[in-house]
């Protein structure tokens, strides 16, 4: 388990590196035309909307975005002030929506593929059974983690699951507004508040899933006759306690990366633009 989220904190730092670059450079001089040549000009681009047109059963409280147009992007709000705050009900319904969302399955596929080649909690085997009880336990543990930090506590303490974009400021001022909102939250009446679904439901989640289904202490037999091979459990607290670790730090480096992708989302759509437009007044 803790290699295959120490992959996926590998990987959103990786992303939120890419991000940072990027967004750095966001801001660029309007060009100047040369001497002598007439000036045009063109209405500025309107920022892109924050979500896509409500899909039946969506609560307007959530979004339709995908990370990089791909990851599901639910709890996300871009410019959003003051808005109703969720009910159990949509709590429940948008994290089911996203844990059970079609990229998981890829995902969760690639987890699995790395957790076997490096032979990760070995008590699963090797094979396509092996490969099933890790794509099963990836998928448990994602899954739970999800509810445990988007619907249950948030529900229980009456605190708000989504994330509230800033959207001003300088970078590093975002990146750490974004990282603090592992640890502070809004409450459903909107006032700040400790992030207990995070932290407490986050370590939780990390001990229901260590201690549930992953593997025991085992004895393999060898190619030897009469020896074994002794496999130590993975249900011990020192691994819980790097699960949860790495669980936190992958969704603190997520936060990052959803503060600054409307921002990568506009540059991209504007520079598909010009693009298309410079194509276009070609002359042939």
């Amino acid at each position: 388990m803790f290699i295959k989220l120490s992959v996926r904190g590998v990987a959103c730092f990786a992303l939120a590196t890419f991000v940072g670059s990027l967004s750095a450079q966001t801001t660029t001089p309007p060009a100047t035309d040369a001497p002598g040549q007439s000036q045009t000009q063109t209405p500025p681009a309107q920022p892109a909307p924050a979500s896509g047109p409500a899909k039946p059963g969506e609560s307007s409280g959530t979004s339709n975005d995908r990370l990089f147009f791909t990851l599901p992007n639910f709890l996300t709000l871009e410019n959003s002030g003051k808005v109703p705050p969720l009910t159990t009900k949509q709590k429940y319904a948008v994290v089911l929506r996203g844990s059970f969302d079609y990229v998981q399955v890829p995902w969760y596929g690639f987890l699995s593929g790395i957790s076997q080649w490096e032979d990760s909690e070995p008590g699963f085997g090797q094979g396509a059974a092996g490969f099933g009880k890790r794509f099963g336990a990836a998928f448990a543990d994602g899954t739970i983690e999800n509810f445990m930090t988007g619907a249950i506590f948030p529900s229980l303490l009456h605190e708000d699951p989504r994330y509230f974009q800033s959207g001003k400021g300088s970078f590093g001022r975002r990146t750490f507004y974004a990282i603090s909102r592992n640890v502070i939250t809004r409450t459903d009446s909107g006032k700040s508040h400790f992030n207990y679904s995070e932290v407490v439901g986050g370590a939780l989640s990390a001990a229901i899933s260590t201690y549930a289904y992953h593997p025991k202490s085992q004895l393999f037999p060898t190619t030897t006759p009469g020896q074994y091979r002794f496999i130590p459990s993975d249900r011990t607290l020192e691994n819980t306690a790097k699960v949860w670790g790495t669980q936190f730090g992958y969704d603190a480096m997520t936060l990052v990366v959803k503060e600054f992708w409307p921002d990568i989302r506009r540059k991209m759509k504007h520079t598909q633009k010009v693009g298309s437009a410079d194509q276009g007044g070609k002359k042939p």
